[in-house]
């Protein structure tokens, strides 16, 4: 039986040449039927990857962390994408109540230790969620930069397959889409928001090429632990 590593490599010989949505089906309706779920964060971007979902299969499940600190217009968003792209199974995670009553009563820990309020408030939901499943979708690019600079469309990640449609798009690709598809934008885009994640950890983007400047802007953190291989 192949590795986990191996089964990744035998799918991006195959699959890595494949168009985003080409991909996508094929590891929804051939590779993973019933088995792949995708994790969205219903932020700037996420309208691109939840419509493609939807064209193939809109019963896919998607998971929303739902993080206790999230803007209102996150909220409001995913609730008319979800509707209006007519997916049917959004799964809103929460962190468990025990976790945050123990380690984060006074609701402040994203800024006295941000690494363990991501850790409560995101990963540990999502590793939860996704037991069951083998394929995980998710929106990163290598546009992006930093420590998602060089992912491919399909990897290996804690014992399953992560596939990463959208890893070579960059933002003038993700432009075209939403006005090809004349798809709605999260409301806080207009407001200067190109990354959009908890509200006290986000902020507006500067003028620099990085569009998720605007997270943990003054820290030195880039991503919340979700997409970091568990030691």
């Amino acid at each position: 039986m192949a590795s986990p590593s191996e089964h990744a490599a035998d799918l991006l010989r195959r699959y890595g040449g494949h168009s985003a949505i080409d991909l996508l089906d094929a590891m929804i309706h051939t590779e993973f039927p019933g088995r792949i779920a995708l994790s969205s964060s219903f932020g700037a971007d996420s309208a691109v990857l939840l419509h493609m979902v939807s064209r193939i299969d809109p019963k896919t499940p998607v998971l929303f962390l739902d993080t206790g600190k999230l803007f209102g217009e996150t909220l409001r968003y995913r609730i008319e994408l979800a509707r209006q792209l007519g997916l049917t199974d959004v799964r809103d995670l929460r962190p468990a109540a025990e976790s945050i009553k123990t380690s984060d009563a006074d609701g402040v820990l994203w800024r006295d230790a941000p690494d363990a309020c991501c850790h409560i408030r995101k990963v540990v939901p999502l590793t939860e969620a996704l037991d069951g499943f083998d394929a995980w979708i998710n929106g990163r690019k290598r546009a992006q930069g930093g420590l998602r600079a060089d992912i491919a469309p399909l990897e290996a990640f804690d014992g399953r397959i992560k596939i990463n449609p959208l890893a070579h798009w960059g933002l003038r690709d993700i432009a075209a889409y939403f006005d090809r598809y004349d798809l709605p934008r999260h409301r806080l885009v207009a407001d200067g928001y190109t990354s959009i994640g908890c509200m006290p950890c986000t902020a507006r983007s500067t003028e620099s090429d990085d569009a998720r400047d605007g997270r943990w802007a003054g820290r030195d953190k880039t991503e919340c632990g979700i997409h970091l291989q568990p030691v």
